[in-house]
């Protein structure tokens, strides 16, 4: 009786050594190719910001569109920033608001963070998961509500809408602080409370020094939601004065025209800041980013 019998598969071990380094290096450099590819594709929209701004006002309006002027206008820059719109006054606005907001994530995320982590409660998984399916509720079907509810307040025109409910947590937020605050050992919590400290005392002087890394991930995401937030802007401010960048940007278009190159001049000065704290704090913030994922209880 004849058994078919799968042949072993055959495996080349007649490799030199410098046919293996080649090997590596063509996939190195497939890998390169891959990686500046993906980077073209985000470098190039950036690009063409940077180089509409310093766009002529008849450049702006070439067919077909120019990726690089004749000449460049440096004062595009001066001339969006001192004209008839205050944006200093904007961008005042913007820092107190996103300041506000950032304390406030952190107060309001940090505390629920370590009681999910850290303390044991009836129904405390039932709450997380509550917690959680709240993040898939879209921002915008609470639009009216919170309006209503705001209006009744005599909130309207002020920035207390767009500050006061980031002192009630974020639910995201939440999750990435619990998910880091998982990874610290057990041992240290338990020889604090052994010592006889409290809750908020083994928050303040263990939790929250190690947990820097997750820290610096939360305040960069709320500066950035913060930072460039319009939808609710528009809906809650209603004086000029009181404004913020992205809402001013939008009055660069009228029913007439848009200046595209002093548009593009501004919206480059609003993306600094963000470019500069991503930078400063780039390790920190991928570490933080990355810990955040890797607890699983």
């Amino acid at each position: 009786m004849l058994v078919a019998t799968k042949a072993p598969a055959v495996v080349n071990r007649n490799l030199t050594s410098e046919q293996v380094e080649r090997i590596r290096k063509v996939r190195r450099a497939g890998a390169y190719v891959l990686l500046g590819f993906a980077t073209a594709i985000f470098v190039l929209p950036f690009m063409w910001m940077l180089t509409t701004s310093l766009k002529s006002d008849e450049a702006n309006l070439a067919f077909p569109p120019q990726w690089f002027p004749d000449s460049y206008h440096w004062e595009n820059y001066s001339r969006a920033w001192s004209g008839s719109l205050p944006f200093s006054r904007f961008l005042l606005n913007t820092v107190v608001i996103t300041a506000l907001s950032m304390l406030g994530n952190l107060i309001s995320c940090i505390l629920p963070a370590y009681a999910f982590a850290r303390m044991r409660a009836r129904l405390a998984g039932v709450m997380f998961a509550g917690l959680l399916a709240t993040m898939m509720i879209p921002r915008e079907i609470t639009l009216v509500p919170k309006f209503i509810l705001f209006s009744k307040l005599g909130w309207v025109d002020t920035y207390l809408p767009l500050v006061v409910p980031e002192f009630f947590g974020v639910a995201l937020y939440i999750f990435l602080l619990r998910q880091f605050f998982t990874t610290v050992p057990q041992e240290l919590i338990d020889a604090a409370r052994i010592d006889g400290a409290s809750e908020l005392r083994i928050l303040w002087r263990i939790m929250l020094p190690l947990s820097k890394p997750a820290i610096a991930a939360i305040c960069l995401f709320s500066f950035v939601s913060n930072w460039n937030q319009y939808l609710e802007p528009v809906i809650y401010l209603r004086t000029t004065e009181k404004f913020t960048l992205p809402l001013g940007l939008g009055m660069f278009s009228d029913q007439y025209a848009t200046q595209y190159n002093q548009m593009m001049a501004v919206a480059i000065i609003a993306l600094v800041p963000i470019l500069v704290l991503f930078f400063i704090a780039q390790k920190t913030f991928i570490r933080g980013v990355t810990l955040t994922g890797i607890a699983g209880r």
